[in-house]
């Protein structure tokens, strides 16, 4: 049974601060774009055409729109002890976005978890790293601006690395 994810693979001029970043604290860096997660890992046997269909429904009434991120904030939790990239517009595009997938066919894979929109910059094993990591991340003054028009679905490799199996244009 596959793994997949459901994310947004944004665009900005800038991104090799982010690759600056993401290189030093995320481990995830070589096998995974940066990106923002709408669907959270999940393993079922729905088809990928299944999914597909599923997708294309729920997006149907969602127009391309533009996000900016600025600034980051710390998510110490039972998963990890993240660094975050903070979106500050666009944000209430990707919580309808995340909403609708989450409907019909995926609603069980729903935690229940509050979801915060979020690019993730890294990821320790301890406060104290995350600590220190926030302190120098927070220096960074840079702004970063993306159209977004594609929704991507991910199958995660055995060696954790980012396969895209299919990608979902937004319409005008």
């Amino acid at each position: 049974m596959d793994t997949r994810t459901i994310m947004i693979f944004p665009e900005f001029q800038n991104m090799d601060v982010i690759h600056f970043y993401r290189d030093q604290y995320d481990p995830l860096s070589a096998l995974v774009k940066p990106h923002i997660t709408l669907v959270f890992p999940f393993q079922n046997d729905i088809s990928n055409e299944k999914l597909y269909k599923h997708i294309n429904d729920s997006l149907m009434n969602i127009k391309p729109f533009e996000i900016i991120l600025r600034g980051v904030s710390k998510q110490p939790d039972e998963f990890g002890n993240y660094l975050l990239l903070n979106i500050i517009e666009g944000k209430e595009h990707i919580l309808e976005i995340h909403e609708k997938l989450y409907s019909n066919l995926l609603k069980e894979y729903n935690n229940g978890h509050p979801y915060y929109p979020h690019l993730t910059l890294g990821n320790w094993d301890s406060i104290e790293k995350l600590e220190r990591a926030y302190f120098d991340a927070s220096k960074c003054k840079e702004t970063f601006r993306a159209m977004i028009d594609t929704i991507s679905v991910e199958m995660i490799g055995a060696m954790g690395e980012s396969i895209i199996i299919s990608e979902h244009k937004l319409r005008e």
